[in-house]
């Protein structure tokens, strides 16, 4: 398996984390009752610790799927190399170090290691031309 796929399924892991423990804060603030019910009416936003781990999940879920589309495009049209191999990791590894800190609530740290993992999406996007 290629370095860029094996971030990918590391990635989707990582993705599956995020659910979870963004569901844990939502269960703490909202209750077992609210997430099993139906849900019809818009509850107050979640606050603190529970609402970075919501945001961030959001946040991931927003930048994933430019980076499968990246990662199986150069594996289809068998562009991956080194340069790939470090845009898959750096988009990883970026995704990783962003949720205790973007959790932490360290500002301009969790910036910066969201561009970073956007480099990495562009490293890919970059094989392609």
């Amino acid at each position: 398996m290629s370095i860029e796929l094996r971030m990918l399924a590391w990635s989707v892991v990582l993705g599956l984390v995020q659910i979870g423990i963004a569901t844990l804060g939502l269960l703490g603030q909202r209750g077992l009752g609210w997430a099993a019910g139906a849900r019809d009416t818009t509850p107050p936003a979640l606050a603190g610790l529970a609402g970075r781990l919501d945001r961030a999940r959001a946040n991931f879920l927003e930048t994933f799927p430019f980076f499968v589309a990246v990662v199986l495009a150069t594996i289809a049209l068998q562009r991956h190399d080194a340069t790939t191999a470090l845009g898959a990791q750096l988009y990883f590894w970026a995704r990783l170090a962003y949720v205790p800190i973007y959790a932490a609530g360290i500002p301009y740290l969790r910036t910066l290691v969201w561009a970073a993992s956007l480099v990495g999406i562009v490293i890919l996007l970059g094989a392609l031309f």
